[in-house]
């Protein structure tokens, strides 16, 4: 294959097969939440103090997520089944939820990963 070849649309395609559990929304493949995210959460909520989660809409590139934010600013974030999902979760631990697409995300996240990459 010549290099223009790539651009006229010649030789094989390299793409990689879809994961069992992933979806197609429009020209990306995502993954659909599991077992282990869920698992994740729970540890997470479980261990720290000052939970809050901040519900992330279905992008083009991703699906439906929650942050979780503690109080200090360690964050988590991870797929989940719905946006619904998320704000069950959260009440199921009673845990405050909004809506990040409105009020964003807390200054007390983007200060602890500023703090991290200045440690290193």
């Amino acid at each position: 294959m010549s290099w223009l070849d790539r651009f006229r649309g010649g030789g094989r395609t390299r793409t990689k097969a879809p994961a069992k559990d992933a979806y197609r929304t429009g020209s990306t493949r995502v993954r659909a939440s599991d077992s282990v995210d869920t698992d994740h959460l729970n540890e997470f909520v479980q261990t720290r103090k000052g939970v809050e989660g901040f519900v992330e809409p279905r992008t083009a590139v991703s699906d439906v997520t929650l942050l979780l934010v503690a109080h200090d600013g360690e964050w988590t974030r991870r797929r989940v089944p719905s946006v619904e999902w998320a704000h069950t979760f959260c009440n199921k631990f009673q845990v405050p939820s909004y809506d990040a697409a409105v009020v964003g995300i807390p200054q007390r996240m983007r200060d602890y990963n500023r703090r991290k990459k200045l440690e290193g």
